[in-house]
Order: structure tokens, then C-alpha cells, then sequence
């Protein structure tokens, strides 16, 4: 089950879009932003049908 979010960079601003698979459950992982090359935070809460995503900066 494949999702698209958007989401801002947590340290350039800069606007993307994920493309989250829900299938695999609560995940927490690291993608450098395609501007500004950091590492993101991305960390996906599921819940059934419901599901949340979070940005954060690798040092928070």
C-alpha cells in the first residue's frame, strides 16, 4: 500500500514529496534532501488505516 506526502526540508525549506510504504509498519529512516544533499529524518507512524510522517534534522 503505497502513499505520496509532501514535506518540507528541515533545513533548506525546500518542498519534496515521499513516496511511503505502509505495508512495512512504523519506520524511521535517513534520505539526504535532492537540494540541499542533508540527511532528513523521516520517521512514519501506522496505525490500521491511519498513518502520520514527521520530518526532522539528523541532529535533533
Amino acid at each position: 500500500m503505497l502513499e505520496t506526502q509532501n514535506y518540507q526540508c528541515p533545513y533548506c525549506g525546500e518542498e519534496g514529496e515521499a513516496v511511503l510504504d505502509l505495508s512495512g509498519g512504523d519506520q524511521r529512516y535517513i534520505e539526504d534532501c535532492a537540494v540541499c544533499c542533508r540527511p532528513i529524518v523521516f520517521d512514519l507512524r501506522t496505525d490500521g488505516t491511519d498513518w502520520q510522517l514527521e520530518v526532522f534534522r539528523e541532529d535533533e
